[in-house]
C-alpha cells in the first residue's frame, strides 16, 4: 500500500491509502483516494489523535485486567456479583431519560455498513437499524473508509445505490433510526499508526463517525447512537463513558447527546449488568441480549474447566436453564433502571426457493419472538428484511400500541450460579455437530478474508459471533477428548478426518473462493495447544 505521513499535535501519524483490492463495490461518484481524503481529513486527525492519546493506555490497561480475571478462572476462582459494588446494585438510581426516537425499538435490523444493506435497512420498516462495524463487517482497509462514508451519505439522506442492472436503490423519506456498532476494545487498527503503534480500532471507528455525524444527527432531531460491543465489566463502561464527554466537549455539543445501548456478550459482564448502567447512565439507553458471542465467552473464559464443555452449538438454544437466567436478569436489570431491554439475533435468512425450509425456520422465529416479548423483552433483533413484519406482530400481541413496556418489573432472585450453570440437559456432541462447526468455520473465514463479514451460509447469517463458537467448540472438544453420541473420542485424526471430507465437499460444490489460508487458519485455531482469544485477531494480519 501506498502511505502517507503527516505531524499531528506534534505526534508523527502515519495511515496507509486505500488499494482498491476486494473489489468492494464503490457506488459514489469520488474515487477510493477523494473518499480517503474526504474521511481522513485533517480535523478528524486531530480528533483521532486526541482520543488515542487520552484513553489508549487505559483501554490497554483494562485488557491486562481481562487478562488477569481469566487467569483467576482457570486456577478456579468462580465469578460472581462484585462484593465492592453491592451499594450500587442496592441503591435507587436511574439512567437518562430516553429520546424521542429510541423509545420504540421493537423491531431492530443489524447488518454490515455497506451502502446496499444501509438502504435496504433503513427501509425496511425497522425501528432501528445497527450498521455493524464490528462482527458483521470484515475489517479490510477499503470497508473501514467505505463505511464511514456510507453512514455519513446515510446520515445526510444522499445515499443511493445502482446496482448491476442499473436499479437504483435510495432512502426513504421516514426510515428506521440509526444505531453503530465500533469494534470492540481488544482489537487495533493497523492501518493507522501513531508514533509507530496502531490505533484502537473502537476509537478509529466511533471517532470518525462521531467526528462527521454528531452535529448533523442533532440538526436533525435525532442523535449520535451507538451500540458498545464485547465488553467484560464495568470498569470498561466507564472507560467509554469518558470517551463520551471527552468527546463532546472536543466538538461542543451538549452533554449526553450520545447515548449507548451495551451489548451483554460476555458471561462476566452478565455479573456486573447494573454496574456498566450505573457507569453509563447519563450516556446509556439500554441492555442488548448478545447471544452468540454470549454462549463462545463461556467457552472462552473456562476453556480449562471440563464442567464448562457444550453440546453441539444447535443445542445451546434459549430454553436452556443458564440461557433463561441470562435473559430474566437482563430484563430486570434493565426495567430497574428506567433502560430498554432488547433480544437476541433472528439469523434466519428466508429462501424463496424452498418454502417448506422457510415456513418452518419461520415457526422457530415466531416462537423466540414471542418468548422475548412475554418474558419482558422491549423488543428485538432480525437479520433480514423479511423477519421485520413476523418479528413485529410477536411484540405487538404483548405491547399492543405501547413503545416499551418498561414498567414490567421481575421480582425473581437470580443466583450467579444460575447464570454459570451451562449444563444442557440431554446435550450431545454428534459427528453432525463437528461437520456443521467445520464447514461453518472454513467458509465463514473464506468469506471474511476475502472482505465479508456478514455471510449468508445455509439459511443462516453467519458473522463473527457464530464463527467462533464454531470454531471454539472444536478446540474444547479436542483439548478434553470429548466423547460423540456414537461412543468415539474426539481426537485429532478424527478431526482432520471429517475436516478433509468437508474441504472436499466445499470445493465439489465451489462454495468457496479459495480455501488454503482459511485451512491453514482453522487448523492453528482448533490444533493449538493455546487457545487463541479471538479468530478475528489471530486473522487480521492477513487482511489488507
Amino acid at each position: 500500500m501506498n502511505t502517507k505521513t503527516t505531524t499531528t499535535n506534534e505526534s508523527l501519524l502515519h495511515y496507509n491509502k486505500v488499494t482498491h483490492s476486494y473489489g468492494a463495490f464503490n457506488p459514489f461518484e469520488k474515487t477510493i483516494d477523494e473518499i480517503q481524503q474526504e474521511i481522513l481529513s485533517k480535523e478528524a486527525l486531530e480528533f483521532l489523535v486526541a482520543l488515542q492519546n487520552k484513553f489508549n493506555f487505559r483501554r490497554q490497561e483494562l485488557l491486562r485486567l481481562r487478562t488477569e480475571k481469566a487467569l483467576k478462572i482457570n486456577q478456579g476462582e468462580l465469578p460472581s456479583f462484585l462484593k465492592e459494588t453491592e451499594n450500587i446494585r442496592s441503591s435507587t438510581w436511574q439512567v437518562a431519560p430516553c429520546p424521542a426516537d429510541l423509545q420504540k425499538r421493537h423491531v431492530e435490523i443489524t447488518g454490515p455498513a455497506d451502502a446496499k444493506m444501509i438502504i435496504n435497512a433503513l427501509n425496511s420498516g425497522a425501528d432501528i437499524f445497527m450498521a455493524d462495524l464490528e462482527d458483521a463487517l470484515s475489517p479490510t482497509w477499503e470497508n473501514v473508509i467505505l463505511g464511514q462514508k456510507s453512514l455519513k451519505e446515510a446520515v445526510s439522506k444522499s445515499l443511493k445505490f445502482k446496482n448491476e442492472t442499473e436499479k437504483w436503490y435510495e432512502l426513504k423519506e421516514t426510515t428506521a433510526t440509526l444505531l453503530v456498532r465500533p469494534r470492540g476494545l481488544h482489537l487495533e487498527e493497523k492501518n493507522i499508526t501513531l508514533n509507530g503503534n496502531p490505533l484502537s480500532a473502537s476509537l478509529v471507528d466511533f471517532g470518525l463517525y462521531f467526528f462527521h455525524n454528531a452535529k448533523k444527527r442533532l440538526e436533525l432531531g435525532t442523535g449520535p447512537y451507538f451500540y458498545l460491543p464485547k465488553m467484560e465489566s464495568h470498569l470498561e463502561a466507564r472507560w467509554w463513558n469518558e470517551v463520551f464527554i471527552f468527546s463532546q466537549e472536543f466538538l461542543k455539543i451538549p452533554q449526553g447527546s450520545i447515548r449507548a445501548t451495551m451489548l451483554i456478550e460476555t458471561c462476566l459482564a452478565a455479573l456486573e449488568m447494573e454496574e456498566m448502567l450505573f457507569e453509563l447512565k447519563d450516556h446509556t439507553s439500554g441492555l442488548n441480549a448478545g447471544r452468540w458471542d454470549y454462549i463462545f465467552s463461556f467457552i472462552k473464559k473456562f476453556k480449562n474447566h471440563i464442567d464448562f464443555v457444550f453440546p453441539d452449538r444447535s443445542q445451546v438454544t434459549m430454553s436452556t436453564p443458564f440461557m433463561q437466567a441470562y435473559c430474566e436478569l437482563l430484563v430486570k436489570t434493565c426495567h430497574r433502571r428506567g433502560a430498554h431491554a432488547i433480544g437476541g439475533m433472528a439469523a434466519f435468512i428466508p429462501n424463496r426457493k424452498e418454502p417448506e425450509i422457510t415456513e418452518k425456520a419461520l415457526i422457530q422465529v415466531r416462537a423466540d419472538k414471542s418468548r422475548e416479548a412475554n418474558l419482558g423483552f422491549d423488543g428485538t433483533w432480525v437479520a433480514h428484511p423479511d423477519l421485520v413484519t413476523i418479528a413485529r406482530a410477536e411484540f405487538e400481541k404483548v405491547l399492543g400500541v405501547k413503545a416499551n413496556q418498561k414498567e414490567k418489573q421481575i421480582g425473581k432472585n437470580i443466583l450467579a450460579s444460575e447464570i454459570l450453570n451451562i449444563k444442557i440437559p440431554h446435550g450431545k456432541i454428534t459427528e453432525t455437530g463437528i461437520r456443521t462447526n467445520i464447514n461453518v468455520a472454513l467458509l465463514y473465514l473464506d468469506r471474511w478474508l476475502h472482505g465479508t463479514g456478514a455471510a449468508a451460509l445455509y439459511n443462516l447469517m453467519e458473522d463473527a459471533a457464530t464463527a467462533e463458537i464454531s470454531r471454539s467448540e472444536l478446540w474444547q472438544w479436542l483439548k478434553f477428548e470429548s466423547k460423540l453420541d456414537d461412543g468415539r473420542v474426539f481426537n485429532k485424526n478424527l478431526y482432520l478426518s471429517l475436516k478433509n471430507e468437508e474441504v472436499q465437499k466445499i470445493l465439489e460444490q465451489k462454495l468457496a473462493i479459495d480455501l488454503k489460508l482459511s485451512i491453514e487458519i482453522l487448523d492453528c485455531l482448533v490444533l493449538d495447544t493455546q487457545f487463541h482469544e479471538f479468530l478475528t485477531t489471530f486473522a487480521y494480519p492477513h487482511l489488507h
